[in-house]
């Protein structure tokens, strides 16, 4: 069974920064793994995703301030957020396929995390 553990979140003030780091257990080497975010009122959004090569791929709202990545050898992943906005703020899931790497569709994620907070005020 595929367990997802964020961690990371927090408040800060407009263009800080923040590291969400992703625990996964249970996992198999040839699933894919990204990051999504669930502001109130709206939809689940992908914000960062690793696709088949390992290779990044971001959403627009986000490109050249943050960062996936990934340590294979823990098995954790990473989303690295700088220049932080208040329109930012969401709660964060982290996310697993076996099939739809790089898939922006959230309905192909079979596993996710419980999710991170993250506050960002103006």
């Amino acid at each position: 069974q595929v367990q997802l553990v964020e961690s990371g979140g927090g408040s800060v003030q407009a263009g800080g920064s923040l590291r969400l780091t992703c625990t996964a257990s249970g996992y198999y080497v040839n699933f894919c793994l990204g990051w999504f975010r669930q502001a109130p009122g709206k939809e689940r959004e992908g914000v960062a995703l690793l696709t088949n090569g390992g290779n990044p791929t971001y959403a627009d709202s986000v490109k050249g301030r943050f960062t996936i990545s990934k340590d294979n050898a823990r098995n954790t992943l990473y989303l690295q957020m700088n220049s932080l906005q208040p329109e930012d703020t969401a709660m964060y899931y982290c996310a697993a396929t076996r099939f739809y790497c790089g898939s922006w569709n959230r309905n192909y994620y079979g596993y996710w995390g419980q999710g991170t907070q993250v506050t960002v005020s103006s």
